[in-house]
């Protein structure tokens, strides 16, 4: 007897809808077809044993699975459910094979028939709804995520017999209901740090400002414990708001990628992720034989942080650059070409030198002569061109750290970035995929960042008289028109211009020899 049940498989961020052909004949031995791996290939003996614990039984004829279409590679072992419950109604054990046709079943199987959690279950549930399926069954554990999704009943079983007893009616389950944008609004504010906790480096603050009203990368240079990475990890408290789109979005890359936090639905916050500088270039960038999300686009909509970024490998860190650039990763396959989003803020921290000490006020570098311009070199010219704010960080003094009152809080450094990102949503209004200044090409920079006389005197002088290079010219002006957003100017004034200057350290011909 033939039976087509339905599965899905994840492909990058999206699902595809999976027939599960299941095919009792005359002849002996289990086959499974369709492109299968290891894990799908190991479902049948998971199934044999799930069904055998629960008083049914493995066909005694031949028994052949295809997963349809053929031509895709189908991985994991989240087909075991839809091959059981496949595998029942084609030795006739169901009794009302056709009602399976109206679900998508997912789930892994351990010996004893318990449903174990999958990946992907937002993407899945995703496809579900758009293909009109009438439901989808899959683990407990990932219900609540996939009743994200509005306008479909999601089922969430612990047992194999949960199952096969709604498909015979004989029990019934109830779909997981949950108030999406009440638990996205609930848990959007709630932040553990804030930025009245950083003493002094108020040029520092600022910087991170401008990085987050603009979308602008930034590297941090300065001695050990002047506070970088304190400063970093505080960026996500000032950014605007994830609006409910973009925390789906989200969530489909967490799902994908198994890193949903335990009991959690849905990424409301701005992620933030700093890998080890130990990483490889497939952790960072993403890719595997079954590609999966890397650490960029983990930080989707969010933040990425590299501390001690000269330790990392240079091939990881040249692989960033055409992802910096077009804000996604396309992963190549033989069979399949895939896309991850990774539209994140690098923020990037470092020495400026071996000892740590170049340019401190009162300790003395120890470096060797040329090791600090060696050590510099590490990061290329290129990935420095992706980096819009330069910024020197100097050790905090005692009396900063004795000073009782608290620094100026999150909230209101991230007023002032929501409303100069109003500004900026208004003027791309007319350019789509554009939703910040530091995502301005060429063309268009030139006409939004018109300088009067006076600023334009002011931005030659500083090229010629401070060296800077001539790809520090359109990162000057991108800062500035953000600088101006944050100080609601229609116009960019010189004062703008002065004050973006001074965020290109790197670029001055002689800094660090």
């Amino acid at each position: 007897m033939l039976v087509k049940t339905f599965g899905s498989a994840v492909y990058g961020v999206e699902a595809t809808t999976i027939t599960v052909e299941v095919n009792e004949m005359s002849g002996a031995d289990y086959h499974i077809v369709g492109l299968p791996d290891s894990a799908v290939k190991e479902s049948l003996q998971r199934v044999e044993s799930a069904l055998k614990s629960n008083n049914y039984f493995m066909p005694r004829r031949k028994l052949v699975v295809n997963l349809a279409p053929a031509d895709i590679r189908k991985s994991g072992s989240a087909f075991d459910l839809p091959i059981a419950i496949g595998t029942l109604a084609a030795s006739e054990q169901l009794t009302a094979p056709e009602k399976i046709r109206d679900y998508v079943i997912m789930g892994e199987l351990s010996l004893d028939g318990t449903v174990q959690s999958i990946r992907g279950a937002l993407p899945i549930a995703i496809t579900t709804r758009r293909e009109k399926f009438k439901g989808l069954i899959l683990p407990k554990q990932n219900a609540r995520e996939a009743a994200i999704v509005n306008n479909l009943p999601v089922y969430g079983v612990e047992h194999l017999q949960e199952v096969v007893q709604f498909f015979e009616d004989t029990t019934s389950l109830q779909p997981v209901s949950v108030n999406t944008r009440d638990e996205f609004f609930n848990a959007n504010e709630a932040f553990e740090s804030d930025f009245a906790d950083v003493k002094g480096q108020e040029n520092t603050k600022r910087a991170m400002e401008i990085a987050a009203a603009g979308g602008h990368n930034a590297i941090l240079i300065g001695p050990p414990g002047a506070g970088k990475t304190m400063l970093a990890k505080r960026l996500p408290t000032i950014l605007p708001p994830l609006s409910l789109a973009e925390a789906l979005e989200t969530t489909k890359i967490h799902s994908v990628a198994g890193r949903l936090p335990e009991h959690s639905m849905l990424i409301a916050r701005r992620p933030f992720r700093s890998p080890h500088h130990t990483v490889s270039d497939v952790a960072l960038v993403g890719g595997g034989s079954v590609p999966q999300p890397g650490e960029i686009s983990l930080a989707h909509n969010g933040v990425l942080f590299l501390d001690e970024l000269p330790e990392f490998k240079r091939s990881v860190l040249e692989v960033m650059r055409q992802p910096i650039e077009e804000r996604r990763v396309s992963i190549s396959r033989a069979r399949m070409v895939v896309d991850f989003p990774a539209s994140f803020i690098l923020i990037a921290a470092m020495n400026p030198c071996i000892c740590g000490f170049y340019n401190h006020p009162t300790r003395e570098c120890t470096c060797p002569p040329g090791h600090i311009q060696k050590y510099l070199s590490k990061i290329s010219g290129p990935l420095l061109d992706r980096i819009d704010l330069h910024v020197e960080v100097t050790p905090v003094g005692f009396s900063d750290l004795e000073a009782q009152h608290s620094g100026e809080p999150s909230s209101l450094i991230r007023d002032r970035v929501i409303r100069a990102r109003e500004w900026q949503t208004e003027r791309f209004k007319d350019h789509p995929g554009i939703y910040c200044n530091a995502q301005m090409g060429t063309s268009l920079l030139r006409q939004i960042c018109t300088l009067n006389t006076i600023g334009q005197q002011l931005l030659r002088t500083a090229m010629e008289k401070l060296d800077l290079s001539a790809r520090a010219y359109d990162r000057i002006l991108k800062v500035s028109r953000t600088i101006a957003d944050l100080s609601a100017c229609e116009a960019i004034g010189p004062e703008h211009v002065a004050e973006a200057i001074q965020y290109r350290s790197l670029d001055r011909d002689g800094w660090g020899k």
